[in-house]
């Protein structure tokens, strides 16, 4: 949940920036917010590899689901990393007002390619729950590396000029 915070606080201080006009600041609370994420990831991802032998136990004291908790374990900090990353440009997404761009993004990274993999390693490959995992997280995957793109490749003196339009547009709409 601590990335879906940051992507609250980052959603709206880029959207205030912008419409502030003032792109270098939008831009540097997205460099920001994205160090305080790979800190967060960092922390929790070793904390969680760290434990991944006794983690087990906290569902179950038999040795197959120890066993196999801790085989996951790895996967779930590479999913950490993956869904910190992309819930914090999501916000950066949300705050220069490309929910459409977005949703485009999670289509395509989810419906085309998670979960096509999900169900061909873990159903047709009989990989199960790692299959059914990796999917996931190839869908996840591709959502922040897409992401990631759009948001380096972000013209940010452009997207001030946009924030502003809409801005007077909306004054206009309300005279």
């Amino acid at each position: 949940m601590i990335p879906y915070g940051i992507a609250a606080a980052v959603s709206t201080r880029v959207s205030n920036e912008l419409g502030a006009g003032r792109p270098q600041a939008a831009r540097l609370a997205v460099c920001s917010v994205m160090i305080i994420a790979v800190i967060e990831l960092v922390i929790i991802s070793l904390g969680l590899f760290a434990c991944r032998n006794i983690m087990g136990y906290a569902y179950s004291n038999e040795k197959e689901v120890v066993d196999y908790v801790t085989e996951m374990v790895p996967l779930i900090c590479v999913s950490v990393v993956m869904d910190s990353l992309q819930g914090v440009l999501s916000g950066v997404a949300r705050g220069c007002g490309w929910q459409h761009i977005g949703a485009y993004v999670n289509l395509g990274a989810f419906y085309l390619a998670g979960i096509p993999v999900a169900v061909l390693l873990g159903f047709r490959l009989h990989f199960g729950g790692r299959g059914l995992w990796i999917g996931i997280l190839t869908g996840s995957s591709i959502q922040t590396a897409m992401l990631a793109f759009i948001t380096c490749r972000t013209d940010w003196e452009y997207q001030a000029r946009k924030a502003k339009e809409r801005m007077l547009q909306g004054i206009h709409e309300l005279s």
